[in-house]
């Protein structure tokens, strides 16, 4: 698909005054330095360094170096026009000493680090947006029983209140949680991410106390920095039945719907958990970790949702006459984030997919903008991922040529005006990644960013993308 046919004049894709043009990293993804100022373990660090979870026992123990290139990295992103960047803090730098009863003390390298990379940004015209956890769970918490223990939503409201409190006069948008559904299912029922458990039951325990770790934050982030404005940011997904018409295909789509977004949507937008979510996986769990409150405490108003965006999530009934398919990737078959959804199958697709074998298809992004429009009226929407892994390599004119992911983006941002045309209030657009950089369990295999790191050298090179992305800025349009 293309944003316009041949033959017809393009229409201007123009985005409105005032829209935030940004990029988007995730500490461990790119810091490196695990060992040093003070940081201790985290899930991560454990996961990488374990045999056989990471693909060729990639770790991020160097990742992008960014912890001592932060300042060339700021440089690169003005020189691109960024208005605003989003990054997290990882939670072992800030309170390395953490326990289950206790946060510990604040480390100031660690905090000193990150109020240096906010007045690098503000210094360079950049509006900084912290993500509070990108998954990058102390490892002293995980011991104790990790997100499956209430006391670790707890500990994450004061370290969000300690985070506000010295950033929040500088930070205009703190983002409690990046993507809690990875951080459950992925984490605790399929093992694919840290730490790698396989329980499910531990996993929908989880789903509960990430939620209240977000209305935890929230409300200490009220109090610690009143100016600054609140979200969080959900991997929402377009799941639609592969055959409309199919009432089987549509109650799979169902199931995954709750499981993906309703049991994070309805809580924090509603103050409610789906029935049908909770009756679905009765067998499992009981839902009794849900304590009378904390429903109000998770649903305490919000200022900002962000969505995450990659891929179309088509689904089926499946039954045993035939092999099942799994294009969804997160599980090997035995192990799936998918619970209570034995005859549920992700059918593979046709037609153009990126280097995670993931479908390309930005009508997605425009229904699931519209979906929380309509669902939460006036809530300002931000897109804070999007974006695609191609096999980047630099070529011996030293450019990186990236035809594909400057399509993905192209198309993409139009499926982003879309919405906004048909009333969606989205305030801003990060594209992923700012750099190649660690990917998860996938080490160093994908390449997301629109600028080309060789892992070597550390040598930055912006990548025809990141030109691109660089014009769509200076218009505030798509180039034509």
């Amino acid at each position: 698909m293309t944003s316009t046919q041949a033959g017809t004049a393009p229409a201007t894709v123009r985005f409105p005054p005032g829209f935030l043009w940004g990029s988007a990293t995730a500490a461990y993804q790119i810091e490196g330095a695990v060992a040093e100022g003070g940081r201790t373990p985290s899930i991560w660090d454990t996961f990488s360094h374990t045999p056989g979870r990471v693909t060729a026992g990639d770790t991020g123990d160097v990742a992008d170096d960014h912890y001592h290139r932060f300042r060339d990295d700021v440089a690169l992103m003005a020189e691109l026009g960024l208005t605003s960047y989003r990054f997290s803090v990882s939670w072992p730098r800030i309170t390395p000493q953490v326990t289950p009863d206790e946060l510990g003390p604040v480390n100031p390298e660690g905090m000193g680090f990150y109020s240096d990379l906010v007045d690098e940004l503000l210094a360079h015209g950049i509006s900084p947006s912290i993500t509070l956890y990108h998954w990058d769970l102390p490892q002293a918490l995980e011991d104790a029983g990790g997100w499956a223990e209430r006391r670790t939503a707890e500990r994450f409201g004061e370290y969000a209140r300690v985070v506000a409190a010295a950033l929040g006069d500088r930070v205009p948008l703190f983002i409690t949680l990046n993507e809690p559904w990875c951080s459950a299912y992925l984490g605790y029922a399929s093992g694919v991410h840290a730490p790698g458990r396989t329980d499910p039951a531990a996993a929908l325990t989880a789903v509960h106390h990430l939620n209240l770790a977000h209305g935890l934050a929230t409300a200490a982030i009220r109090e610690a920095a009143p100016s600054a404005r609140v979200a969080i940011t959900l991997n929402l997904a377009w799941v639609r039945p592969e055959q409309p018409g199919s009432a089987l295909d549509a109650d799979a789509a169902r199931r995954v719907d709750g499981l993906q977004n309703r049991v994070f949507l309805d809580p924090v937008l509603h103050g409610q958990y789906p029935a049908d979510v909770q009756a679905d996986t009765a067998t499992v769990t009981d839902w009794s970790f849900v304590r009378d409150g904390d429903l109000d405490v998770i649903s305490a108003p919000i200022d900002a949702l962000g969505v995450n965006y990659y891929t179309p999530t088509p689904v089926r009934h499946w039954t045993r006459e035939r092999p099942k398919e799994n294009a969804d990737g997160h599980g090997d078959g035995t192990a799936t984030p998918w619970i209570a959804c034995d005859d549920v199958e992700f059918p593979i697709q046709h037609g153009p997919k990126t280097d995670m074998g993931w479908s390309i298809d930005p009508r997605g992004l425009t229904e699931l903008l519209l979906r929380v429009a309509q669902e939460a009226p006036g809530l300002d929407l931000l897109v804070t991922e999007n974006g695609a892994a191609f096999p980047d390599t630099v070529g011996p004119d030293g450019r990186v040529a990236d035809p594909d992911r400057v399509a993905y983006l192209r198309d993409h941002l139009a499926a982003v005006h879309t919405a906004i045309e048909a009333g969606a209030p989205v305030s801003g657009y990060y594209v992923w990644s700012l750099l190649d950089n660690f990917e998860w369990a996938w080490g160093y295999a994908k390449r997301f960013g629109i600028i080309h790191v060789d892992y070597e050298t550390q040598v930055r090179t912006p990548k025809d993308s990141a030109r691109f992305f660089a014009e769509v800025i200076r218009r505030g349009a798509l180039p034509e």
